[in-house]
């Protein structure tokens, strides 16, 4: 694919939390305003685009990708994206455990179980773990609990969290983040329990690597941009 070229001099972030190149307003891909909730995620975004060369590297551009997504797809299709959240947590990884081999199945558990007890505590949401990986519904309640949380954040929170549950396999492990109730690494870790079990068993092989470690720069980029939401 061919890049394009780079068109501007200069790059801001505006007063209104939007980006300018050369004064000009930068627009998503519908035409919509690229306008960002917070001044700290507007500077984040600019810097983006100021650390583009002679070309643009779409593929550099992650945080401008998700605020794109977050107007002009999460706008248009909130409450549709809201529903697969929640139909998400209702087969989420952390419910899903083995029965063997043991050392397993502790492992599951330490990473696991404090994430359903935060469920209970902090969301009213009470998510039951099961054996296998054959689906069992949770409680309607839990669920509903979940969405209530899910519909307090706003278009760009609901982008980020969509990535992060889409990387991570779980709504809770994302919410929690957006909760600043978990840390990147260990909401990493939670993930790639069963991943980092099966490496350290059996190895990794050199492109499987490569694109672990692609996700994980994702992954990271998703969670600055979600934390950025928050700050002024």
């Amino acid at each position: 694919m061919r890049q394009a070229r780079r068109f501007y001099k200069e790059v801001a972030a505006t007063p209104e939390c939007g980006i300018a190149l050369d004064g000009k307003p930068v627009r998503t891909p519908k035409k919509a305003l690229l306008v960002l909730p917070t001044k700290a995620l507007a500077e984040a975004v600019a810097a983006e685009w100021r650390a583009q060369g002679d070309k643009l590297n779409p593929a550099s551009m992650l945080m401008t990708k998700l605020a794109n997504t977050a107007i002009d797809r999460v706008g248009m299709e909130r409450e549709r994206i809201l529903a697969e959240m929640v139909d998400y947590a209702a087969s989420d990884l952390v419910c899903y455990r083995a029965a063997r081999p043991p050392d397993l199945v502790i492992r599951q558990a330490a990473h696991w179980n404090p994430i359903i007890a935060w469920a209970s505590t902090a969301l009213n949401a009470t998510f039951e773990a099961v054996l296998g990986v054959m689906h069992r519904p949770q409680p309607p309640e839990a669920l509903h609990a979940v969405g209530a949380a899910l519909a307090k954040m706003n278009n760009c929170e609901i982008a980020a969290l969509h990535n992060i549950m889409t990387l991570t396999g779980s709504t809770l492990i994302a919410l929690m983040l957006g909760r600043a109730s978990l840390s990147p690494d260990a909401a990493w870790a939670a993930a790639h329990v069963d991943e980092d079990y099966q490496i350290e068993n059996w190895g990794q092989d050199g492109e499987a690597a490569d694109r672990r470690a692609a996700r994980h720069k994702e992954f990271l980029t998703y969670c600055r941009f979600l934390e950025l939401c928050g700050e002024v």
